[in-house]
């Protein structure tokens, strides 16, 4: 596996739990605390702490500490990591349009050939 294919394959991971994807969706309604973000999903402030932890080495969120208070970390989500996801499904999106325009190629080609009228060749 390829460098590229390891951070996917990280970023996926870190995207299929549950909660971890709630924060994602509500970080792209914009920048939130640790804390709100535990409110929003119905966890713990250490359970979010950990589902945190996993989206910032995935390189999903990135956070800053506030000037008027250093205690208070504010999540956002890292633009970098939607388009990896986008650039990876984008290419899966193309192979199963190659499938089917090649499935499609090989019915049409068949019923020219006059298959489809119910005599099989043998």
């Amino acid at each position: 596996m390829g460098d590229d294919e390891a951070v996917l394959a990280e970023l996926l991971r870190a995207l299929a739990d549950p909660v971890r994807l709630a924060v994602v969706d509500e970080l792209g309604r914009g920048p939130r605390p640790a804390g709100e973000l535990a409110d929003v999903a119905g966890v713990s402030a250490p359970t979010m702490s950990k589902h945190l932890r996993t989206l910032l080495r995935a390189g999903v969120v990135t956070d800053e500490r506030r000037a008027d208070d250093a205690r208070v970390r504010v999540f956002r989500l890292r633009g970098e990591s939607v388009v990896a996801v986008r650039a990876w499904l984008d290419q899966v999106q193309a192979g199963w349009d190659e499938q089917l325009a090649a499935f499609a190629r090989h019915v049409e080609d068949r019923r020219e050939d006059g298959a489809d009228d119910g005599r099989h060749r043998t």
